[in-house]
């Protein structure tokens, strides 16, 4: 059979005979079992699919679409929506595949194409195509993040604030979240309790007309733009609805209250909408992500069914039964066990490192020797729940010499680092232009390109009072870095820059989940310089910034040329990932569950939701990690273990000791104020 690959998503049919039909339809259903089949039967109607990790649910999708083209349902009637372009890459293939295998419904030739595509993919196009009845250009510009940073600064000069005082990051997202919640500018200012929430209402007018005046739609503006386009045009929503009769919503525990109300009017009277989801990998409600679209689903589509998908292919019994001790613990859940066929395999193996350090190289030690018998570095992956762990754990691993890739930024090339690092070589070398014009303004202090171009050129004279005042506080400024650079520790110097320069208080300030990422990374810059405080002060500048420098060359070279590498990530980069070998570190009460829980009202039961993901990537071994001690910011104090650890059963671990005949210290195992429910061990 010939299969025609097609522009923006879709694929198509090729030609084949009506003998292979015939055997298809009597084939393709015998690789799923029962609930499987039971989701893809189930054809009309809404249908909610509770999808445990590992349990098949791109394969019951993908089943589900050749299913419905073999009942004789025009493959452009079939959409298929999920939130990455990975994502839908993977559907789209796997469907393709599918196809090629199992030929559908003669009735189904040259009647279109199936569309698999992303939710802001999907917006794009709708809103091309009916641009005139949204009241747009055909070819709108859209805004990526920085574009829509610098229109919300301009627009909070505009309106008359400071980006100083009103950072425009902490802006944005809050009207980013009110556009995911469906609320107008108007809906907002209305509800809005606080100062800061009242400047973002008054900003937001002056946003949206420098948005109207580039012919340019946000990320946010695709899906809300496209959702006011079907409330308010009966053509519009009636064309589509024909058009989608049977719609697909894939990681639907993910969706914010826009993207519910596409779906819902998308499947209008017909309601052939399957949704799929898992209420325990919910961990996105930071993002705007709503559960209640799962919990409420029956509510929302009456007589809708629900199918469990329960038994799991990707991990060993142990694993499975460690991570549904775990999810058990949460309420606020749909119940399901679930199970695998697989072996029991091997134990979770525990071990508790005298410091990050020490964990660090017990990793990335155990991963050289999974490679040396035999295992592929790709198979490895090392998750942690914040980035600032990533920098002890490369380093170990550059020791070692154990091919790595970071997924994200690397820790010397995170942008935050390279500002404090710029303000410490410009210190010791007033005549590094590159270290100047990087942190010249950064934090904003008021010091212009216009003004850092003549700096450059040697025309301080030509400058204003009021902008030399700011330069030459600026120097003075430096002149205090540079006096700490040849007389104090390094670790206090980096703290007195990362204070002076505002830098700390900017983070602070704004504080976002990512600005308190920032503040958590230099904080482990910090613990990083304290080995280099026992050498004397400008030795200790040039032997960290000379080790920065080799890291991250050696550490781009990996990239580019080591395919099979050990995976370094978040868990939350490790969502929908699988991986034979999986090592969770950083298992410590107030780091993973993280700390701020109250301060930033992180739910709890998101965290355990976060811990089992982590846990259920893992397909053939899994490794907990901890250390009883850990450097942040400079000082070490003793941490206790993961309150979550004390969840799995304890007849389902092993120890590994990072002590064993060292002495009577109970160090490497498990510390006296351990859980009662886990043994105490004796080294």
């Amino acid at each position: 059979m010939l299969l025609k690959p097609l522009r923006g998503g879709r694929f198509g049919l090729g030609i084949f005979s009506p003998s292979t039909i015939i055997d298809a339809r009597m084939n393709y259903l015998n690789e799923l079992n029962e609930k499987q089949q039971e989701a893809v039967l189930a054809t009309e109607g809404p249908l909610l699919v509770l999808a445990g990790a590992g349990s098949g649910k791109t394969k019951t999708i993908t089943h589900r679409i050749v299913h419905l083209i073999h009942a004789g349902v025009a493959p452009r009637n079939i959409l298929a929506v999920t939130f990455t372009n990975k994502a839908a890459k993977e559907m789209r293939e796997r469907a393709m595949d599918l196809i090629r295998r199992f030929p559908g419904s003669a009735r189904s030739l040259d009647d279109g194409s199936v569309l698999v595509t992303t939710f802001h993919s999907l917006g794009v196009r709708i809103l091309r195509e009916f641009h005139e009845a949204a009241g747009l250009r055909r070819h709108f510009t859209i805004y990526d993040r920085a574009d829509s940073v610098r229109a919300i600064k301009a627009a909070l000069e505009a309106t008359g604030y400071d980006p100083k005082e009103f950072e425009p990051r902490k802006i944005l997202s809050m009207i980013s979240r009110a556009k995911g919640d469906a609320l107008s500018r108007d809906d907002f200012a209305d509800s809005a309790a606080s100062y800061p929430e009242r400047v973002a209402a008054e900003v937001w007018e002056r946003y949206e007309e420098r948005l109207r005046d580039d012919h340019a739609l946000d990320f946010d503006d695709l899906l809300l733009k496209t959702l006011r386009l079907l409330q308010s045009n009966p053509a519009v929503r009636q064309t589509l609805q024909d058009r989608w009769r049977y719609i697909h919503i894939d990681e639907y525990q993910d969706t914010n209250r826009v993207q519910y109300e596409i779906a819902r009017i998308l499947a209008g009277e017909r309601r052939n909408i399957c949704v799929v989801g898992d209420i325990d990998q919910s961990i996105y409600s930071w993002r705007g992500a709503d559960i209640k679209n799962v919990l409420q689903f029956e509510k929302h589509f009456p007589q809708a069914q629900t199918i469990l998908l329960e038994e799991n292919y990707r991990s060993t019994k142990t694993i499975i039964e460690a991570s549904n001790k775990v999810i058990e613990k949460n309420k606020n859940r749909v119940p399901k066990t679930v199970f695998t066929q697989n072996d029991t395999g091997e134990k979770i193996t525990l071990f508790a490192g005298f410091s990050g350090a020490h964990e660090a190289e017990y990793v990335a030690m155990s991963a050289k020797k999974l490679i040396e018998t035999g295992a592929a570095a790709s198979d490895i992956a090392v998750l942690f729940r914040t980035n600032f762990q990533s920098r002890a754990l490369e380093e170990a691993f550059l020791n070692m010499d154990v091919p790595y890739q970071v997924l994200g930024v690397k820790f010397f090339e995170r942008k935050e680092v390279k500002d404090v690092l710029s303000y410490l070589r410009l210190a010791l070398n007033p005549g590094s232009t590159a270290d100047l014009a990087r942190v010249i303004n950064m934090p904003a202090r008021g010091i212009g390109p216009s003004t850092v171009l003549k700096i450059l050129e040697g025309k301080r004279d030509e400058l204003k009072s009021a902008v030399l005042n700011k330069v030459e506080a600026f120097d003075t400024m430096m002149m205090d870095i540079a006096d700490s650079a040849r007389t104090e520790k390094l670790s206090q110097t980096l703290k007195f820059i990362i204070g002076r320069t505002g830098i700390e208080m900017h983070l602070k300030k704004n504080g976002t989940e990512e600005d308190l990422e920032r503040l958590e990374n230099l904080r482990e810059l910090v613990s990083l310089a304290t080995r280099y405080d026992e050498m004397g002060p400008e030795e200790a500048v040039e032997a960290l910034l000379e080790d920065a420098a080799l890291q991250s060359d050696q550490d781009e070279i990996k990239d580019k040329e080591e395919k099979d590498a050990v995976r370094l990530m978040t868990v939350h980069a490790a969502k929908g990932l699988e991986f034979p070998y999986v090592f969770i570190t950083g298992l410590e009460e107030g780091l993973f569950p993280h700390q701020r829980l109250d301060e930033k009202g992180i739910d709890e039961e998101e965290e355990r939701r976060l811990f089992y993901v982590a846990l259920t990537r893992a397909g053939k071994k899994l490794w907990l990690t901890y250390a009883h001690s850990r450097v942040i910011y400079g000082s070490s104090g003793v941490n206790l273990p993961s309150s979550f650890l004390s969840d799995i059963d304890e007849t389902l671990l092993e120890i590994d000791g990072a002590a064993k005949g060292r002495g009577q210290e109970r160090r490497g195992g498990l510390l006296d104020d351990w859980d009662d429910d886990l043994p105490t061990i004796s080294l």
